[in-house]
C-alpha cells in the first residue's frame, strides 16, 4: 500500500476532494430546500427530512457502518476474498432493517394526515428500496476505498446528487401536487446512479493496466461476487467478531447522531411543520461540519487505520509512524478547534441575517437565530469529537471496542432522556443542548484515552486544543465589534445597512485569519503541505 508518506498524501487528497465535494453537495442542498420552500408546505418538508430521511439513514448506518470500519482497520494478514465477504453481509443485514423499521415506521409511528400529505406509505416503501440499492455497491466502495480512489467518490456522488436535485426542481414545478412521490422518486434514482457508477468504474478498471501496475488485489468482477471454498473459512472470524463489537457501538452512536430525530419520530414533541423548521436550521448551522469535519474525519480515519496497528501501545508501534501520527494529530486538532472558535465568534451576530436571507421571517422570526446561535458552539464540539474519536477508533483493540460500547450505552441513555425534558422545558433548543451535553462526554472519553496512549512517549499532539493568544484576543474583539455593528445596523433597517454589517464582519474575519496565519506557523505549514499543495512535503 505504499509508505507511511504515501498514505497521508493520499489520505489528505482524499480529504480535500470530498470537501469539495461536500461544499457542492451542501450547496446544491440549500439551494433546493430554499426553492422547495416556495412550492410545498413545511409539514412535506419535515416528513421527508426528519422522518423518511431517518428511516433511510438508520437503514444504511446499521447495516454497513460497523463493517465498514472492521474491513479498513489495518492487518498484515487481512485478506480481501474475507473481506468482501463480510462486507456483502451489509445487503441481507440492510434488507432486514428495512422490513423491520418499515414495519415501524407505517404501524406504529403517528401517520400524516393524507389528505394534508399524501402516498406516505409510498414514499416509506421507496426510501427503504433506496437504501438496499446503495448498499449493493458497498464491496465496491470499501476497496476503493482502501485503496483511495479518490476521483471516483467525487465524480459517483456528484452525479448521483445533481440528478437528484435536478429531478426534485423539475416535478416540484410540474406537479406540485404529487408531494412525497417527487422525493420518493428522487432518491431511488440517487442510489441507483451511485451504485451503478462504482459497478461501472470497477467493471472497466479490472483488468486494466493501472490496475496491473497497482497489484489491485481483485483481477475480475466475479471475484467481487461471494465464494465458497472448502480450502479455507469464509469469513476472517476476528475480523468478524471486530465488526460485531463495531455493530454493537454503531447502533449507540447512531442514537447520539440522530438523537433528536428519533425524539421528535418516537414521541411527537414537535409537529410535522416545525420539525421541518427545525432541520432547516439544523442543516444550515451543520454546514461547515458536514463540509469540512466530516470529510477530515473519515478520510483520517483511514489514515490513522493504516498507520498504526490495533490495540498495540506507543512502544509496539513504528517510531517514525507513531511520530507522524502525533503530529498529524495535534495539527488536525489545532484545525478544526480554530475553525470551531471562528463559528461561534461570528455566528452570534450574523444567524437572524442568514436565516433572514435565506428563508425569510418563517425562519428569521421566532427562535430561529437563537437556535443557530447555539448550534454554533455544538459545531466546534463536533468537530473535536470527530478528529478525536477516529484516532481513538482506529487504535483501540477490540477489547477496548466492547468496553466503550458500555459508555456510549450510558451516553445514549442519558442523551434520550435529556432531549425530551429539556425539549419539553426550552423547546427545540433544548435538542441542541442535549448534545452538547453528550458531545462533551464523548470528548472527554477521547481525550483521556489520547492521554494515556502518548503518556509513554515524548509526543503530546493534544497541544493542539489551545490556540495561540494572539488568535484569541482578536476573535474576542471580532464578537464585539460585530456584535455592536449588528445591534446599530441589522436586520430591519434595508439593505445597505445589512450589507454595512457584513463588510464589518468581512474585515474582521479577514483579521482573524491573518491573525492566524502569522502565529499558527505549524498549521499553515500543515494545511499548505497536505492540503493545499500538489506535490506535499516531506515530512509533516
Amino acid at each position: 500500500m505504499g509508505s507511511q508518506q504515501d498514505v497521508l498524501t493520499d489520505t489528505t487528497k482524499l480529504a480535500s476532494y470530498t470537501m469539495v465535494l461536500q461544499v457542492f453537495f451542501r450547496l446544491l442542498t440549500f439551494a433546493l430546500n430554499a426553492f422547495t420552500l416556495r412550492y410545498v408546505s413545511p409539514e412535506t418538508i419535515g416528513i421527508v427530512n426528519v422522518r423518511l430521511t431517518l428511516f433511510y439513514t438508520t437503514i444504511v448506518f446499521l447495516a454497513r457502518e460497523a463493517f465498514r470500519r472492521a474491513c479498513l482497520s489495518h492487518s498484515a494478514q487481512q485478506s480481501w476474498r474475507h473481506t468482501i465477504h463480510l462486507i456483502w453481509l451489509a445487503v441481507p443485514l440492510g434488507i432486514c432493517w428495512s422490513l423491520v423499521l418499515g414495519w415501524i415506521w407505517l404501524r406504529v409511528l403517528e401517520v400524516p394526515d393524507p389528505e394534508k400529505i399524501p402516498h406516505y406509505g409510498t414514499g416509506v416503501v421507496a426510501f427503504g428500496v433506496s437504501a438496499v440499492i446503495e448498499l449493493l455497491a458497498e464491496p465496491f466502495w470499501v476497496l476503493a476505498q482502501a485503496h483511495l480512489f479518490v476521483r471516483l467518490k467525487v465524480i459517483a456522488e456528484s452525479l448521483a446528487i445533481i440528478l437528484r436535485c435536478s429531478i426534485t426542481i423539475i416535478l416540484v414545478i410540474l406537479h406540485p401536487h404529487w408531494g412525497l412521490l417527487i422525493f420518493s422518486l428522487a432518491q431511488i434514482l440517487y442510489t441507483s446512479l451511485l451504485a451503478l457508477c462504482y459497478i461501472l468504474y470497477f467493471a472497466t478498471f479490472l483488468g486494466s493496466e493501472e490496475a496491473k501496475k497497482k497489484s489491485f488485489p481483485v483481477r475480475s468482477m466475479m471475484e467481487f461476487l461471494p465464494r465458497y471454498s472448502a480450502s479455507q473459512d469464509f469469513l476472517d472470524w476476528k475480523q468478524a467478531w471486530l465488526a460485531w463489537s463495531f455493530f454493537k457501538q454503531s447502533f449507540l452512536k447512531q442514537i447520539l447522531t440522530e438523537g433528536e430525530r428519533y425524539v421528535m419520530t418516537f414521541l411527537n414533541v414537535l409537529s410535522f411543520g416545525d420539525q421541518g423548521v427545525y432541520d432547516i436550521i439544523n442543516n444550515l448551522g451543520s454546514l461547515v461540519a458536514r463540509f469540512i469535519f466530516l470529510p477530515i474525519e473519515e478520510s483520517f480515519y483511514v489514515y490513522f487505520s493504516k498507520v498504526l496497528e490495533r490495540g498495540k501501545n506507543v512502544g509496539s508501534q513504528r517510531k517514525d509512524e507513531i511520530s507522524a501520527a502525533s503530529e498529524v494529530l495535534q495539527s488536525l486538532l489545532k484545525l478544526v478547534t480554530l475553525i470551531g472558535l471562528i463559528i461561534i465568534a461570528f455566528g452570534y451576530a450574523y444567524s437572524q441575517l442568514a436565516l433572514d436571507i435565506y428563508g425569510g421571517s418563517m425562519l428569521s422570526g421566532g427562535s430561529g437565530p437563537v437556535l443557530l446561535r447555539s448550534y454554533c458552539l455544538y459545531v466546534l464540539l463536533l468537530a473535536i469529537n470527530g478528529v478525536t474519536e477516529c484516532f481513538t477508533f482506529a487504535a483501540m483493540s477490540k477489547e477496548e471496542v466492547d468496553r466503550f460500547n458500555y459508555v456510549m450505552l450510558g451516553l445514549s441513555l442519558s442523551f434520550l432522556c435529556l432531549s425530551y425534558y429539556m425539549t419539553l422545558w426550552l423547546g427545540s433548543i433544548g435538542f441542541i443542548l442535549a448534545n452538547c451535553f453528550n458531545m462533551g462526554m464523548r470528548i472527554t472519553h477521547s481525550l483521556l484515552y489520547i492521554r494515556r496512549y502518548y503518556k509513554e512517549s515524548p509526543y503530546r499532539p493534544l497541544s493542539g486544543l489551545v490556540p495561540s493568544s494572539a488568535v484569541l484576543c482578536v476573535l474576542a474583539v471580532s464578537v464585539a465589534v460585530t456584535g455592536y455593528s449588528e445591534m446599530m445596523l441589522c436586520c430591519d433597517m434595508g439593505w445597505p445597512s445589512r450589507l454595512a454589517h457584513i463588510v464589518v464582519g468581512a474585515f474582521c474575519l479577514f483579521l482573524s485569519l491573518a491573525a492566524l496565519v502569522l502565529s499558527e506557523r505549524k498549521l499553515t505549514n500543515f494545511i499548505h503541505s497536505q492540503f493545499l499543495s500538489k506535490q506535499p512535503k516531506k515530512k509533516v
